[in-house]
């Protein structure tokens, strides 16, 4: 059975697209790379300064040179570019994204996502979080439900805002979520997962038209 991480990865490479540039952020975002669909090519970015990077290697094969922005090893593909954050971060800036996915501790109701900071935890930096939430075309979270039972989806963030801007999408291991000008929206929910458990589990109101469709995910048979 696959686990919530591997579902949520899975579904967001469907979002994918062909000759796109693509970052993808710390810790969960980063096993899409694992779920590219068959015949669409995509160069990904991290905001250490990469193009062109791969899933994992296999162990024993890792090379400490070849990281992602949280330290994970990854690979590179052949025509992969390296460079320093100041170009990597003009990229982001510059609106050059076609699409983010960053992970997230909190999404509200009007779509504003917090993901960068809890009060009074020590962290090393802010990372490009706001960077890429305000210079990407496209922001997808990918994020599970609730946090030991909580609803990380909620009427209105008590933690620190990444950015004001509302994201694209929100998927995690019960639904596909999309914030829009009324509310959020509930567009699939998970296979074997009920629209009521979607409502128990989410603590701000949903749009529901009809019966949600299944989500789809990418099988490993459609998996470059």
């Amino acid at each position: 059975m696959r686990n919530a991480k591997e579902i949520i990865a899975r579904r967001v490479a469907l979002e994918l697209r062909d000759h796109s540039l693509v970052n993808l952020g710390i810790g969960l975002p980063t096993l899409v790379a694992s779920y590219v669909p068959v015949g669409i090519s995509v160069a990904f970015q991290s905001e250490n300064g990469i193009i062109g990077f791969g899933a994992p290697p296999p162990e024993g094969m890792e090379s400490p040179h070849l990281t992602d922005a949280g330290g994970g090893f990854i690979s590179a593909l052949p025509g992969a570019a390296s460079f320093d954050s100041v170009t990597s971060f003009a990229l982001i800036r510059g609106g050059h994204l076609d699409m983010t996915v960053l992970g997230g501790l909190q999404v509200d109701a009007s779509g504003r996502l917090a993901n960068w900071v809890i009060p009074g935890k020590i962290v090393p930096g802010m990372g490009g979080a706001m960077d890429l939430v305000a210079g990407a075309k496209r922001v997808v979270v990918a994020m599970q439900h609730t946090d030991r039972g909580k609803p990380k989806i909620i009427e209105k963030l008590n933690l620190p805002p990444t950015s004001a801007r509302r994201v694209s999408l929100v998927v995690t291991e019960m639904a596909v979520i999309e914030p829009t000008d009324e509310g959020l929206r509930l567009l699939e929910r998970a296979p074997g997962v009920s629209v009521d458990e979607i409502v128990a589990s989410t603590g701000a109101k949903l749009l529901i038209d009809g019966e949600p469709p299944v989500m789809p995910i990418v099988s490993a048979e459609n998996a470059a």
